[in-house]
């Protein structure tokens, strides 16, 4: 009796081991016929030759590293007892800290100006001093990481800048043409890096991500756009990309200030309506700013780009009148559609919209109108796998360093008489067409073994408009 009690729990073992063994292939199966089906449609259809692209505006040095080993060598491991609290801007390490934690606990990205000159000053040098292999020098900034990815998909790159002679150097590989005055200086920018589950105090990331903290005074003031706008007066451009407004948000300007500068900057693209305009938005905490924007430059704007955090902040300002600091790491796709559904009604009517591309970690979702944007499909799938590419900082895309976050079927909306779109994993990006729009969504074969989480939007907008011009 026992013999057979024993060998029953054998079988049942022996069951179970087979069973999670059929699933984990089956899984797997699923994977590679993902990744396949996404290379299959990036390789599709053939792109215009050496387009000419202008990218505005901005540079500045940034510094990847460990954000809590920065902060532990800074000594403000004892202001962990601190709560986290949302700042507009740092004044003291405590506020470092408080709004560090508050992105951090949501693992969202953030970033905030440094108003204390000294406490950023001193930040740097514990930089500096820390081990060499401790972090990544590179020329950052959303523009210039927009034009070197545009030139390498094969674009003819022009960048509205302000660099130094040194930081002109470290750029020079990137093939881009550099327009504006040289800095004596550079502006450095600390990207405050975590991955998933790592822990500070009594607080624990829920995902990946970065926070980003500066001191820039120049970029502010796009100091590069007079001369930008004398360059294309002969390099005609098919494309051009706007990044880096964020750098204005809650920047102590003059009464006045910003508004004449954003405003020359509307009678600019309304002077190259000839061109599409892409407009790449960032983390803004400035209601007022995002309401400048909405008034002088996203009327002339035929994309947005944005990730899951920047959408309900654009659809809070547009529907409430303020900003959402922090959302949902993981958002289901129906809610986004609906958003980004939002968006367009609201902005369609009153400006050149046409597209707008969301990049989330689980999968990338284009909305747009037939007429003015070709080879979307494509878009989307170069999209899905730039993601990977970039933050597993590989040209290759290997299953065993990939996860598919996005459901098997999701629902077309969250309100009532939505439909559910069913993922086929041998032709992974769903189109369908509604009322004023198309929509294409694709998964995200999601890097486990993240190597860099900055820049990550910039290069998934850029290498998806490449497919689109």
């Amino acid at each position: 009796m026992i013999r057979k009690g024993i060998s029953c729990l054998v079988v049942v073992a022996l069951l179970a081991v087979l069973f999670q063994s059929y699933l984990s292939y089956r899984e797997t199966r699923r994977l590679q016929s993902i990744l396949a089906g996404l290379l299959r449609i990036e390789a599709g259809p053939p792109v215009s030759d050496r387009p000419n692209v202008a990218v505005g505006f901005g540079a500045c040095l940034d510094v990847f590293l460990d954000g809590l080993t920065l902060l532990r060598y800074a000594g403000l491991t004892s202001e962990t007892k601190r709560k986290p609290s949302h700042n507009f801007y740092i004044n003291d390490a405590g506020e470092l800290v408080e709004t560090f934690l508050y992105f951090f606990q949501h693992g969202a990205a953030g970033e905030r100006f440094i108003a204390d000159e000294k406490l950023f000053s001193d930040l740097v040098a514990h930089v500096r001093a820390l081990p060499s292999d401790a972090m990544t020098w590179a020329v950052g900034g959303n523009a210039p990481v927009m034009a070197a990815r545009l030139a390498k998909e094969g674009c003819r790159v022009v960048l509205g800048a302000t660099m130094t002679t040194r930081l002109k150097r470290m750029y020079s590989a990137s093939s881009v043409t550099v327009v504006g005055d040289e800095l004596h200086d550079d502006d450095v920018h600390v990207i405050l890096e975590y991955q998933k589950e790592t822990r500070f105090g009594s607080f624990e990331a829920p995902r990946a991500n970065r926070f980003i903290v500066h001191s820039d005074y120049s970029n502010a003031y796009l100091e590069s756009l007079p001369r930008f706008i004398e360059f294309l007066e002969t390099f005609s451009p098919e494309l051009i990309v706007i990044g880096g407004l964020q750098m204005m948000d809650n920047f102590p300007f003059k009464s006045g200030e910003r508004e004449a500068i954003l405003g020359g900057l509307g009678d600019f693209l309304r002077n190259h309506a000839n061109a599409k305009v892409h407009f790449e938005l960032a983390s803004f905490a400035d209601v007022s700013l995002l309401n400048d924007l909405l008034r002088y430059v996203i009327p002339h704007c035929d994309s947005l780009g944005m990730n899951e955090q920047e959408l309900p902040n654009l659809f809070s300002a547009l529907t409430t009148g303020d900003v959402t600091l922090t959302s949902d790491a993981y958002p289901r796709v129906a809610s986004v559609l609906d958003r980004m559904g939002a968006v367009w009604r609201s902005l369609g009517g009153v400006g050149r919209l046409s597209r707008i591309h969301v990049h989330t970690l689980a999968y990338q979702a284009i909305m747009y109108r037939d007429s003015a944007w070709s080879n979307t499909r494509a878009a989307v799938a170069k999209a899905s796998l730039t993601a990977h590419r970039h933050v597993c900082d590989t040209p290759r895309v290997e299953p065993a360093n990939s996860l598919i976050l996005m459901d098997g079927s999701f629902s077309s909306s969250a309100s009532n008489g939505d439909y559910r779109v069913y993922l086929d994993p041998e032709d992974p990006v769903s189109c369908w067409e509604e009322s004023r729009y198309s929509v294409c969504v694709a998964p995200v074969p999601v890097c486990t073994r993240v190597i860099r989480t900055g820049g990550g939007g910039d290069n998934v907008s850029s290498a998806a408009l490449r497919m689109q011009i």
